[in-house]
Parts: C-alpha cells; structure tokens; sequence
C-alpha cells in the first residue's frame, strides 16, 4: 500500500490560507480520484478540494474552521499499491469549482480583508511558534509588534494564532474589552514558552453603540460572507478618502445600436449583448489616457499597472455582491469582453466562480442602474483607487445643438459617478477622467458593424 497526502492548494497569488468548511468524506471512508474530499473557504470564494487519489481517507489532520496555510499536509490517502510498504507522497491536489457553497467576495467592492497593497511578509517562525504571512500583515496594519503578539494565544495546530485569533484581539483592544482565545486544537506538541509580559501602548477604546432589541424585532446574524464585505466596506472607509464626481451622458446611439444589432448578435455569436462590455470597452480607452487611474499606493509609492484588469460588481441569489475580473480587458474586441462578461456573471449567479476569476483587479464598475438607481456613490474596492457606477438609463427631454439650432428632442440619458482615492486622484483627474468615459459613451458610432 501507499499513502498520500493532500495538501491545501494553492488558490491565487494573493492567497496564503483557507479555512476548512466542511469535511465531505471522514477517515476510513472511500474515495475515488476528483472525488470532493472538503470544502474550504479563502476571503474570495469558496471551493472543493478534490482527492488526488483513489483509496480510502486514513487520517484528517485538521478540523472544521481550522485556518490552513496553503502547502500544508491537510489529509492523509491509503491507495492500493503493487508493494507491501507504505510510502509517502505529496500530491498537490487542484481546486475544483465549487457548485453549492456561496462565494465569498467584496461589494461594489470585495476583496477580503482590506489591506493597502504592499509587499507580502514571509512566514517567520518566532523560537518555537510559527505566524502565517496574513497574520503578520494583519499586525502589521494594526500596529501590533511582534511582542505583543506573542502574548495572544493562538487556536490553531500547535498554538499558532490564527486569523480569527488576530481579529478577535485587535476587536477586544479596539473596545476596551478582555481577550479570550479559542480552546487550541489538541496536538500533542510542546507548548511555546511566552515571551517577557510587555505593557501594550495605551488607546483609547472607542464605544461600541448598543441598540436596543426589545419589541417586534428579527434578528438576522450575518452570514460568513456579508461580515467579510461589511469588514470591507469599513476598511475601505477608514484606508481612503474618498471623493465623489458626477457627470451625465447621452447614450442613445449607444441604446439605438444595440437595440438594432442584439438578435443578429445572438443569433450569430451564441452570446446575448447587454451594455456592460459597451461600458469596459469605454473605461478601457479612458485608462490609456489617464493611466494613473489603474493604480494603487504602497506606502508613499504609487504603482501604476501595466495590465488593465477590469472588475464588474455582480448580484449574487443571496442578495450579497461579488466582483468578478475581466483580466486584460484592453486586449479584447467587443465579442471578447461580451463572453467574458457573461461567463462571469453566469458563474456568480451559479456559484462556480474560481479563486482566480476575482483577484487582480485594477479598476472596478458597478451598474446601480440595473435596480434601478439614478446613480450611487461607490465604496472603493481596495486597493485599487477607483470605482465607476453607471445609473439607470432613462429617456428625458433635452436641448439638441442642430445646424438649424437648438430644438428639445427625447433622449437616452445616463447618470456616471466616480469615487477615488484623494491621496493621488486630484479633482481635475478623477473629473477629466470621468467626463473623458461620459464622452466617449455619447460618441458611440450608430453605424459600428458587429
């Protein structure tokens, strides 16, 4: 026989661990190879962990809600083998799309906790205990030393704080209040030995508003991922400040196009065409001509990208939004930004979105308009330092300039709105900018062959 180990994937460059959500198949139970052995969950999406292999589960190492890093032995696989001794292999196993778990993300705006872009620490391992790089950065942002950091008990494999560990102790220290951990994973291991008792900087606890629950009331807890895209929205918040332009387009060449050209499109490319891909084919052209909008801030740096990476806000069954990426959106046609459009947001809608499909974003675009909203005031999806809404499109009277002067005609109007990051979007950018998309949209060509 052999034994093989499953080890927890890679799931995106950004991603350093996951947690485990649900083991599908317990020790001693069969399994064939693809088969789900667990589900796990990251800041962006939830997948599977298939088997890379056929035989039975010999032994699970970790439990439900463990936080995992990425490269770790998760379980073990006894396969029938041609000899009598048992071996070891690692195998890295690949992460399946996930057909029923709900996606995690970050609204108008999601990616997982909100944390200015900079270079990724390594894992240290600090004497005996060992800190994950999401956690460093987490202490990072937080003002955290390495001192104090060692006198927070960790809940995970061998005492390692983990994600929710770190939380849990910056939300008590924010509060005033007292830090319990989690009970640790039993493991039978040699405790750390903690370091000198160091006296934390004092900080002035804010005060957490009660509201009353008494009377016809339902309380609704939030799910997994609403907590994730409020934590985003408030980091988002308290990392940028955020300033707001509007503007107005007259799109009724746009509309008219494609009102003319949809059946023929669908008949011809099997793809139904909405506005959207009209829209990133617009801010595509925009960004080329003010490249610093598709950027974002390292500390006083500012790295602007070289690939144009478009995210779209998209509804999800739940209520709850998640923002897919069209990559290289400026090297794509009309037909190209039109599949990807769709098969993005049919793979939100279904829940098999893949970890990749929403890290890497640029530059974001939410339509308000689609519930019908005049326009919005977008949250910044970090780190990224602009998001563009686009409003509902409503037919209004409007003055026309003609040959023979101005006459008040039926029009297709719009309504944009851009919020940026005014650490490095002026007002003259972000306005140029926008006013640059609102052109760009009027000057649409009603004759365009498809």
């Amino acid at each position: 026989m052999a034994v093989v180990d499953l080890i927890m994937p890679k799931m995106g460059e950004s991603i350093m661990e996951a947690t485990i959500l649900k083991w599908v198949k317990q020790p001693g139970d069969a399994v064939k190879m693809d088969e789900t052995i667990l589900e796990i969950a990251t800041d962006k999406v939830d997948s599977e962990v298939p088997s890379t292999a056929a035989g039975v589960i010999e032994s699970v190492l970790f439990n439900v809600n463990d936080v995992v890093p990425v490269g770790t032995v998760i379980a073990k696989i006894r396969t029938e083998g041609s000899n009598g001794a048992a071996e070891t292999k690692p195998v890295a196993s690949v992460v399946a799309e996930k057909p029923a778990a709900s996606v995690v993300t970050a609204a108008p705006v999601v990616e997982a906790p909100v944390l200015v872009e900079t270079a990724r620490p390594a894992a240290i391992s600090n004497g005996a205990r060992f800190y994950s790089p999401l956690v460093l950065n987490i202490a990072t942002s937080e003002g955290i030393s390495m001192s104090e950091l060692e006198q927070i008990a960790g809940s995970g494999n061998e005492g390692r704080v983990t994600k929710k560990d770190i939380l849990e102790y910056v939300a008590a220290k924010k509060n005033g209040g007292s830090y319990t951990p989690a009970a640790p994973k039993a493991v039978a291991t040699e405790t750390p030995k903690p370091a000198a008792t160091v006296v934390a900087a004092a900080t002035t606890p804010s005060t957490p508003v009660s509201i009353a629950s008494s009377g016809n009331v339902e309380i609704i807890e939030m799910d997994r991922m609403r907590k994730l895209i409020a934590k985003h929205m408030v980091d988002s918040k308290h990392t940028s400040p955020h300033v707001t332009s509007f503007t107005e387009a007259d799109v009724t060449n746009l509309v008219l196009w494609r009102e003319k050209v949809k059946k023929s499109f669908e008949k011809r490319e099997n793809e139904k065409i909405t506005f959207t891909p009209l829209f990133v084919e617009a801010i595509v052209k925009c960004i080329k001509k003010f490249p610093l909008m598709n950027s974002s801030i390292d500390g006083e740096r500012i790295l602007v990208k070289k690939d144009i990476n478009i995210g779209m806000a998209t509804a999800l069954p739940s209520g709850n939004l998640i923002v897919p990426v069209i990559k290289n959106a400026d090297q794509l046609n009309l037909l190209g930004l039109t599949k990807q459009v769709n098969n993005l947001a049919n793979a939100a809608r279904n829940n098999k979105l893949k970890p990749d499909d929403t890290t890497g974003g640029t530059f974001t675009l939410t339509n308000v308009g689609t519930f019908g909203s005049l326009m919005g005031t977008p949250i910044i999806n970090q780190p990224q330092v602009a998001i563009l809404a686009v409003g509902a499109i409503k037919k209004r009277p409007m003055v026309v300039e003609t040959e023979q002067g101005d006459s008040i005609a039926i029009r297709h109007m719009m309504y944009l709105s851009m919020s940026y990051d005014h650490r490095i979007i002026d007002g003259s950018l972000g306005a140029s900018f926008l006013t640059a998309v609102a052109k760009e949209l009027e000057a649409f060509d009603p004759n365009r062959e498809i």
